[in-house]
C-alpha cells in the first residue's frame, strides 16, 4: 500500500479507469457477439458505434478498430445486410471565409513634459 498521498490519489484514480475501461470493453464485446449472433444493419451500426468509441477512449488501437470494423463489414456482406445510412461519418469542410473584422487604430499623443 502506498504511503505518499500522491501515490495513494494514483491508485484510486488507477482503479477508476480500469472500472471505466473494462464496461466499455464489455459493451463493445457484447455488441459483436449480438452482431455475429444475428446480423443485422442496427446490429452492425452498433457494433462500429462501439468500436469508435472505443478508440476514441484509447482502449483499442486504431489498428484493431479497423481490422473489427473490416470484418465486420464482410461478415454483413456475407450475410447481405445492408449498412446503414448513418454508419458512415462525414466531415463537412467549409470552404468560406468568414469576414474579418477591419481593426482600427487610434494615435495615441503623447506629450512630453518638460
Amino acid at each position: 500500500m502506498p504511503i505518499i498521498k500522491s501515490a495513494k490519489k494514483r491508485v484510486r484514480v488507477a482503479h477508476k479507469a480500469a472500472i471505466r475501461n473494462s464496461k466499455t470493453k464489455r459493451s463493445l464485446k457484447a455488441a459483436l457477439k449480438a452482431f455475429t449472433a444475428k446480423p443485422s444493419s442496427s446490429s452492425h451500426s452498433t457494433a462500429q458505434s462501439k468500436i469508435d468509441t472505443a478508440v476514441k477512449k484509447g482502449i483499442i488501437s486504431k489498428n484493431k478498430a479497423a481490422r473489427l470494423k473490416s470484418r465486420a463489414a464482410s461478415k454483413a456482406k456475407a450475410s447481405k445486410v445492408k449498412p446503414a445510412a448513418a454508419a458512415k461519418a462525414t466531415v463537412k469542410k467549409t470552404t468560406a471565409k468568414k469576414p474579418v473584422a477591419k481593426k482600427t487604430t487610434t494615435k495615441k499623443t503623447t506629450a512630453k513634459k518638460s
